[in-house]
């Protein structure tokens, strides 16, 4: 096997370590001051879009065809783990953050061209935000099936009605679009009775009730959590994403690039808590000398490297697969990643906090906003169990 990044990734790996270091990091104290004044984007974020557009760092995760850099999944991995050290401005930065990533996705593969000129354009260009509006309150949302918002035909008009909950992005002041998915048929088999719809965020009926927090961050700076209530909710039959009853298919192809987009980041996330772990053993001195003596530090630090390594693996292997021979045929790979990556993230950013002490656990270090982003993604895009039983049906399939 060959473990060398082409020419074209290790310059863009170099390029954006170099932004990293000279305008991401430095802003990250300023973001998070700016985050205390509410939803409204600060200034030094839309700086920042502008300069990664000048250096070549934008929209990287699109291929060619789909309007992007022309990057492979294999390519993109190393760069997205890069902007992972930085999740709360990195990814917004370069025009790649989610639920955007997943929704341009959407438009460039199944929206018609009145759709992509309408929405995807200002979308690629980072002029406006869009949120994705899939989970419900009152059903289990990681079977899809479950989805009971109506999407229901009155002329040339559908009208939706329902409840939507976790709708990422919606708390946005830049959020002008929303990705809805709900029932246009009922008595249709189960998985083809969803569809998806494009909503204007200003449309008469959609009431965006509050934002919901994960383990108390609001997560401001990529548009928050919504809940968001549609009332008699009507648009143009035109909105319909694809075909009616094509919702179900539409989101898993959304998903599955999604997910692994999420387990690159979170690669990025556990290097840079095990950086901090590092040094913090090294300058704090405990019972006489320096943590880095500690038998048990070390350890956990012996076994940060072993976890992030392996995963790491795992994540390239898998974007090696959606590359040759896609989507579907890497499901159970992305499946794997998304339980393996969010755990050892999860574990070795704990082990950082912990190696902090209580400064771990405060606003002076960013190891407690990282640890609540891993924590969520056990849960989000599917919860751990579900991709668990998917995998062991996958491996059973081949001895029965």
């Amino acid at each position: 096997m060959d473990f060398q990044f082409d020419q074209r990734t290790r310059d863009l790996q170099v390029a954006l370590e170099e932004f990293m270091q000279s305008r991401i990091y430095p802003a990250e104290a300023t973001l998070a001051h700016a985050e205390q004044d509410g939803w409204s984007t600060p200034p030094i974020v839309e700086e920042l879009k502008v300069e990664a557009r000048k250096r070549g760092l934008w929209n990287l995760f699109l291929p060619d065809d789909l309007h992007g850099a022309g990057l492979s999944n294999l390519q993109y991995a190393p760069l997205a783990e890069i902007t992972g050290r930085s999740p709360a401005i990195a990814p917004e930065a370069l025009n790649c953050s989610a639920p955007d990533t997943g929704n341009m996705e959407v438009l460039a593969m199944f929206g018609n061209e009145v759709q992509k000129n309408r929405w995807l354009t200002p979308l690629l260009d980072g002029e406006i935000r869009s949120a994705f509006a899939m989970t419900e309150p009152d059903v289990a949302s990681s079977d899809a099936t479950n989805i009971q918002t109506t999407i229901a035909h009155d002329g040339d008009e559908y009208v939706i009605n329902g409840l939507k909950i976790w709708s990422s992005g919606a708390l946005s002041p830049r959020c002008e679009i929303l990705i809805v998915m709900g029932k246009t048929n009922p008595n249709a088999d189960r998985h083809h009775q969803q569809s998806m719809v494009l909503v204007p965020r200003n449309t008469p009926g959609v009431e965006v009730r509050r934002g919901l927090t994960v383990f108390g961050y609001d997560g401001a700076s990529h548009g928050g959590h919504g809940e968001i209530q549609f009332n008699d909710v009507r648009v143009p039959i035109a909105n319909l994403i694809g075909q009616e009853g094509s919702g179900f298919a539409i989101a898993q192809a959304r998903l599955g690039p999604g997910r692994i987009h999420h387990c690159m980041r979170l690669i990025g996330m556990a290097e840079r808590a095990l950086e901090l772990m590092c040094k913090r053993a090294l300058s704090r001195v405990a019972f006489g000398k320096p943590l880095a003596e500690q038998g048990v530090v070390r350890e956990w630090i012996a076994e940060s490297r072993v976890r992030i390594d392996s995963t790491r693996l795992l994540v390239l292997r898998a974007a090696w697969l959606m590359d040759t021979v896609g989507n579907k045929g890497a499901q159970s790979e992305i499946q794997q990643i998304k339980v393996a990556v969010p755990r050892m993230a999860t574990w070795v950013i704990d082990r950082a906090i912990q190696t902090h002490g209580g400064a771990g656990l405060s606003q002076d270090f960013p190891l407690a906003s990282l640890w609540a982003a891993a924590r969520s993604l056990q849960i989000a895009d599917g919860p751990d169990e579900v991709h668990y039983a998917s995998v062991a049906k996958s491996e059973l399939r081949k001895y029965s």
